[in-house]
C-alpha cells in the first residue's frame, strides 16, 4: 500500500514562504499525477494545484501565481513552494494522486499570521 507523507508546513507570516514537501512510499509519482489539497478549520478539503507526469500543471483560481509545484523522481517526492502566502492560505496541506486518490496522509498544518 502506497503511503503518503506531507511535510514543511509551519508558523510564517503574511507575505512570507513555505515549500511543503510529498513523499511517496513507492515510485507512484512518476506514474501518476500529483494534486495537492488544503483543508482550513470548518470547511471542506479543496484542491490547490495538480502536476502532470509530463510537468503540465493547473492551479486553483485563489493561488494567482503565488505557488508552484515540482517534482523529484528521484526521491519519490512532489513539492508545493508557496510564496506570497496570505492569512487565507491557512489551513493543513495534503497531496495524493490527482485522479485516483488513495489514502490521505497526515497532512501538514501552514499557519499564515496577518
Amino acid at each position: 500500500q502506497v503511503r503518503l507523507v506531507e511535510s514543511g508546513g509551519g508558523l510564517v507570516q503574511a507575505g512570507g514562504s513555505l515549500r511543503l514537501a510529498c513523499a511517496a512510499s513507492t515510485s507512484i509519482f512518476s506514474m501518476r499525477a500529483v494534486g495537492w489539497y488544503r483543508q482550513a478549520p470548518g470547511k471542506q478539503r479543496e484542491f490547490v494545484g495538480s502536476l502532470t507526469i509530463v510537468n503540465t500543471t493547473r492551479y486553483a483560481d485563489f493561488v494567482k501565481g503565488r505557488f508552484t509545484i515540482s517534482r523529484d523522481d528521484a526521491k519519490n517526492t512532489v513539492y508545493l513552494q508557496m510564496d506570497n502566502l496570505e492569512p487565507e492560505d491557512t489551513a493543513v496541506y495534503y497531496c495524493n494522486i490527482y485522479t485516483a486518490p488513495i489514502a490521505w496522509g497526515p497532512g501538514t498544518q501552514v499557519t499564515v499570521s496577518a
